[in-house]
């Protein structure tokens, strides 16, 4: 009989399947999304808390971007991406999916653990917020209000490493976040999802939600990973959020030009 499916477990990560796709998105990363990356030689070794923003969602081209980047370039350790809870608990089939890829459920108990098991963590604080604001946003960081992943890095003691993607917006045409139509469907309280984003994406045309499946556009990205930053244990999480956000806006901004 199949064991009960777990979606905060850390012992599904597949590190034989990561090496049988990382060189298939390699080479989705660098013909088709023209992948240029900035900044390796900030990677850490050892447990460190990697903060992105992020963009179109569940297709979105940054995730490919991002993980087969640190993939390559973690000198060994184990990287766990935390997922949204919808993918994890919702989708069991999926979530089954991307646990052998490393994907946990998003929370903080479970970042800890990952970090105190000497591994690495992806997180993308801003989440649904962040991925579905409108394309007319599209070159703008947006992490606050949202703070825990400090409050992670400061009881864990490792380093935040920010990681900014330009271009990878440009996935699919969004033309509204939907905040009023999730909150009509009560997505907030049964899905933990403030936005039904309306977009334009291949091969749909028209597409409606968060969680279609969606062909990314073919548009260059680029990922500058910027360097790590140890967040005194007194520190105001809010302070740092936005100073961080504020140095990842800084970033994009000078991707964009």
């Amino acid at each position: 009989m199949r064991e009960p499916f777990d979606p905060d477990s850390l012992d599904h990560r597949d590190p034989q399947l990561i090496d049988r796709l990382l060189p298939l998105m390699e080479l989705f990363n660098r013909h088709y999304l023209r992948l240029r990356v900035e900044g390796i030689g900030n990677v850490p070794r050892g447990p460190a808390l990697f903060v992105a923003n992020h963009n179109g969602g569940i297709m979105g081209p940054d995730l490919s971007c991002t993980l087969a980047t640190l993939w390559r370039a973690s000198h060994g350790e184990p990287l766990f991406a935390l997922a949204h809870d919808f993918a994890m608990r919702q989708l069991t089939p999926l979530g089954r999916q991307l646990q052998r890829v490393g994907a946990i459920r998003a929370s903080r108990a479970n970042a800890e653990r990952a970090l105190r098991s000497h591994a690495q963590v992806l997180v993308y604080p801003g989440g649904d917020l962040d991925a579905y604001r409108p394309s007319a946003k599209r070159d703008e960081v947006v992490i606050l209000p949202r703070t825990g992943f400090v409050e992670v890095a400061q009881r864990e003691g490792v380093p935040i490493v920010p990681i900014v993607a330009q271009g990878a917006h440009r996935s699919a045409w969004i033309f509204t976040d939907g905040a009023a139509i999730a909150s009509a469907l009560r997505l907030p309280r049964w899905a933990r999802l403030e936005r039904f984003p309306i977009a334009a994406a291949l091969p749909w045309g028209l597409s409606a939600g968060p969680w279609l499946p969606y062909l990314p556009l073919p548009f260059p990205v680029r990922l500058r990973i910027l360097p790590p930053r140890i967040v005194p244990p007194g520190e105001s999480p809010l302070a740092t959020a936005t100073s961080i956000q504020q140095e990842m806006q800084s970033a994009l901004d000078e991707l964009r030009a």
